[in-house]
């Protein structure tokens, strides 16, 4: 017997997934074409929670729901309470607990530990963030990769890529790099500056699209006396790219259907809006906006077209995100998240979280928020409880229901559903919520999509109060000169942030000295941890590269945010190296 459901995961490709004699497999629709990651081919091989427990002790369930009950009735006030929710989880219905907590006055959590600065710099520029779709990237001619890892990040992507003409921009020499017609092995932080040279150039070798630009984006003269700023020779020395690798990119999109590629990696730092804009400034002086297989892909917004039933406004200013004071509450929910790994300056999270006096941990997987949680409630998988979800990625609309039945955990809805009842506040059934969901789909051919999005996003023009495009107007000083090695915290193949195997080594070039093996310490201005040693010659010896989840590496980073978006700026701290 065959059941179909869509993969929960927090990913681009948001597969659909057959579910045959209890074996999941990938569906043969247009975006997941009969594969699976390495995360789903082994998703039943990862533990999970399976009991709740309060102060170390194994409870049931209906007493772990009366002493959350009683945690949230007997605080001074509500807003004493932090709902802390991340993307563990990307299905539409894990809002229902906003519902909740935004009602019962409780302060909520905003910003992004992910993609925040990249997004606001796309809503500064064009006013709305719009999908551009992989049928779109599939009718280029060209393709910048920039700052992303398709093999690792976007797997179902690569068949869409076939054929095409591939440019590369980013620090590592990726496995799209080697097999590019042209790499860059840009410096960290040297995106911006890339950018506004590409586009000083693009207008002064007349390729700027002036149908478009007049239309659309007629502040392009001020765009370009802003490109002037940049001083030609010591910038392109200083981030390792030399003006015939600026001509050689102009040469290559010239009058070709061009797509940029860009990754959550040109952005993780405090100017991470500017670098975006910047990208987007480019493009628009190409025209790259609008047409059949134009334009530029990073992470489009999931919602575009889908109103939200659980989008009560809470009474009290949320907290970010990134650096949010655990410490400052009585009481700390915490959903499909793992802040003492994820969230940056880990010694700080870790003080803040002993100040609070009842930790609560709703999710699926033990982790270091776990360990030192007051109270964890186990979450059921999405497999066990009904639910629908979008993608960032595609236009696809996932139903997702429950195929299994299972007495581990509870939902999120079920858990709305207890402190609703319990608390007088009112919450619909979740047919209904489900039912509201689904009325946002449309057929279209053998799936199911959001309704109403533009085929050729942006062919309408952009949504800006100007009505137009917007260009960078100024940009923050990004070069660093400062003492240390660039910390690069890419996402890895097997693991997803903290989720599954997480990687236990730092990554470096055979320049510093240091074999294959050797234990090494590595130290910020912030904290210090200790790994095992990996050559890698992919890397600039400039660099260093510790994967996302790996435990500790979040001792290395602060608390800054991006100027815009409210995001991690992870990749704004330098490190040392030095044999243990």
């Amino acid at each position: 017997m065959s059941q179909t459901t869509a993969c929960s995961l927090d990913c681009y490709d948001a597969c659909s997934v057959e579910v045959v004699d209890g074996k999941l497999k990938g569906s043969k629709d247009i975006y997941t074409q009969g594969f699976l990651c390495p995360h789903l081919n082994h998703y039943d091989n990862h533990k999970r929670i399976t009991s709740p427990r309060f102060e170390g002790k194994e409870i049931s369930m209906d007493e772990a729901m009366q002493i959350l009950e009683e945690k949230c009735g007997k605080l001074s006030t509500p807003s004493q309470l932090l709902h802390y929710r991340g993307q563990g989880n990307f299905g539409l219905m894990q809002e229902v607990t906003d519902h909740f907590f935004a009602n019962f006055g409780a302060t909520l959590s905003d910003g992004s530990l992910c993609d925040g600065a990249g997004e606001a710099g796309i809503i500064e520029g064009r006013g709305h963030n719009k999908l551009l779709s992989p049928e779109q990237i599939a009718k280029s001619e060209v393709v910048i990769v920039w700052g992303r890892n398709i093999h690792t990040t976007n797997s179902h992507l690569l068949p869409f890529l076939k054929d095409k003409t591939i440019i590369v921009i980013d620090p590592v020499k990726t496995k799209m790099a080697e097999e590019a017609d042209f790499f860059i092995q840009i410096k960290p932080k040297g995106d911006l500056y890339l950018a506004l040279m590409l586009s000083r150039f693009a207008i002064i070798n007349d390729m700027v699209d002036e149908a478009f630009v007049e239309e659309h984006a007629s502040e392009h003269d001020d765009f370009y006396e802003l490109t002037q700023t940049v001083r030609i020779k010591a910038i392109l020395d200083h981030i390792d790219v030399s003006l015939g690798d600026v001509g050689k990119i102009l040469e290559l999109v010239k009058d070709r259907r061009t797509v940029i590629l860009a990754g959550v990696g040109i952005q993780k730092y405090r100017h991470g809006s500017d670098v975006m804009r910047a990208i987007d400034g480019f493009a628009a002086l190409l025209g790259l906006f609008g047409k059949e297989g134009c334009g530029v892909n990073f992470l489009g917004s999931s919602k575009e077209g889908i109103e939200t039933p659980f989008s009560t406004k809470a009474k009290t200013k949320p907290v970010a995100k990134g650096n949010a004071d655990f410490g400052r509450f009585e009481m700390a929910f915490i959903q499909g998240s793992n802040p003492l790994n994820q969230m940056p300056d880990t010694n700080r999270v870790k003080a803040s979280l002993e100040k609070n006096p009842c930790v609560v941990y709703f999710g699926l997987y033990e982790n270091e928020t776990s360990e030192v949680a007051d109270l964890v409630i186990p979450a059921k998988s999405f497999l066990e409880k009904n639910d629908i979800r979008s993608s960032y990625g595609h236009a696809g609309l996932l139903d997702m229901p429950k195929i299994v039945d299972s007495e581990i955990g509870i939902s999120e809805y079920g858990l709305s559903a207890h402190l609703c009842n319990a608390f007088d506040i009112d919450l619909d059934s979740e047919l209904s919520y489900l039912e509201h969901f689904q009325s946002f789909g449309e057929s279209r051919e053998n799936d199911v999509v959001v309704a109403g999005r533009e085929e050729l996003p942006y062919s309408e023009g952009f949504e800006t109060d100007e009505d137009e495009f917007i260009y960078l107007d100024e940009y923050e000083l990004a070069v660093d000169d400062g003492e240390g090695l660039f910390l690069l915290t890419v996402k890895s193949a097997k693991s997803l942030n903290s989720q599954f195997k997480r990687e236990e080594k730092v990554y470096l070039n055979s320049s510093h000295g240091i074999d294959e093996g050797e234990r090494v310490r590595i130290s910020s201005e912030n904290g210090e941890l200790v790994l095992v040693a990996a050559v890698d010659e992919r890397l600039r010896d400039d660099c260093v590269l510790i994967y996302s989840g790996t435990k500790g590496v979040n001792l290395l980073t602060d608390s800054r945010l991006s100027y815009e978006g409210k995001n991690a700026a992870y990749q704004e701290n330098k490190i040392r190296i030095e044999k243990c």
